[in-house]
């Protein structure tokens, strides 16, 4: 199988390749969901290169990037005359990927009034160009990929549901980089490579600090940004060993500072509200460590830490006053 820029070894990118490995030879419809700049395209790619058809043509679409009254005619092709313009019968990207692979890219963008259209050539392997009667047959395999939640536009009657259907016959879903931290590193060194061989510059050396701070990072454009990152870091390096952008180092400390607060006031907000249910009793079986599931000193330990002060529990008065006034009556008193 040709995986071209597939890299990373950790166990969900791995569940992935498997995925790719089983679905492959089966010809029929595939829908990869993952959020933008996870290598959607290089998946499809790597399907196509080990399926049947790999020796016809891979022809990729995005339908967010052609305007709505063109994308009838990228799709489906267009006779002479169809409309303003067409002074010549163009071909469709069906009609160029027969016998290959289409891909679909932003699926959810496709008008409305397109998906019928699209409905009927992935079930009956047939359409009309824009502007003719004449119907062509097409050997096509479909496999389309978005970043939106389908299933909701579904719900929001923005997608049709058999359409739907007909294109998640194989979900594919790729994990974002943020939880693929064991691939960070391998996927630095193919992008510094990469880089380093086009801007014809050497650079030999990446400094722990530096994995750290790409580890540390959440990287909410995913591979693409990782990439467009060591680009940066490439150019503007002054040396054999990798620096990279002020720019990032401030964001990653800045974003980790704000997710270290964001953690200790949702602690801070538990512990509280668990020592409130508990009428500010820390230990016994009915207290807030035994809740908690933390030894006594430990909750201690970490109220201090997040400035909770202690109180007395007001269950504990009454029980007391209660022993004392058995142990009187007891005495006689």
């Amino acid at each position: 199988m040709a995986t071209l820029d597939l890299i990373g070894s950790s166990a969900k990118f791995g569940a992935v390749l498997e995925q790719i490995k089983m679905v492959a030879p089966v010809d029929c419809a595939v829908l990869i969901q993952g959020e933008t700049g996870t290598g959607k395209e290089l998946i499809a790619r790597a399907i196509h290169d080990a399926s049947p058809r790999r020796n016809n043509r891979f022809v990729a679409l995005n339908c967010a990037a052609i305007p709505a009254a063109l994308l009838e005619s990228e799709l489906f092709g267009h006779e002479r005359g169809a409309f303003t313009g067409a002074v010549a019968q163009r071909v469709g990207r069906f009609q160029a990927a027969d016998g290959g692979t289409l891909f679909l890219d932003e699926i959810g963008d496709l008008p409305l009034e397109l998906q019928p259209k699209l409905l009927r050539v992935l079930q009956e392997k047939q359409f009309e160009r824009l502007g003719g009667s004449r119907t062509l047959d097409v050997d096509v395999r479909v496999t389309a990929a978005t970043n939106q939640d389908l299933e909701r536009l579904v719900q929001q009657k923005k997608f049709r549901i058999d359409l739907f259907y007909r294109l998640n016959v194989i979900p594919i879903c790729l994990p974002p980089l943020r939880e693929r931290i064991q691939d960070i590193l391998p996927l630095t060194e193919f992008f510094l490579r990469k880089c380093a061989a086009r801007l014809n510059r050497t650079i030999d050396s990446i400094p722990d600090e530096v994995v750290e701070v790409l580890k540390a990072h959440d990287w909410p454009g995913n591979i693409r940004e990782l990439q467009n990152c060591i680009e940066r870091a490439v150019l503007f390096s002054p040396g054999s060993v990798l620096r990279l952008p002020l720019d990032l180092k401030q964001t990653v400390m800045q974003r980790t500072e704000n997710a270290a607060r964001t953690l200790a006031d949702a602690d801070r907000e538990h512990i509280l509200e668990t020592l409130k249910q508990t009428n500010w009793m820390i230990g016994g079986r009915d207290g807030a460590a035994h809740r908690l599931g933390l030894p006594r000193t430990t909750l201690i330990y970490k109220m201090r830490k997040l400035g909770i002060e202690m109180r007395r529990s007001h269950r504990a008065r009454p029980i007391r006053r209660l022993a004392d006034q058995q142990c009187r009556a007891a005495a006689g008193y």
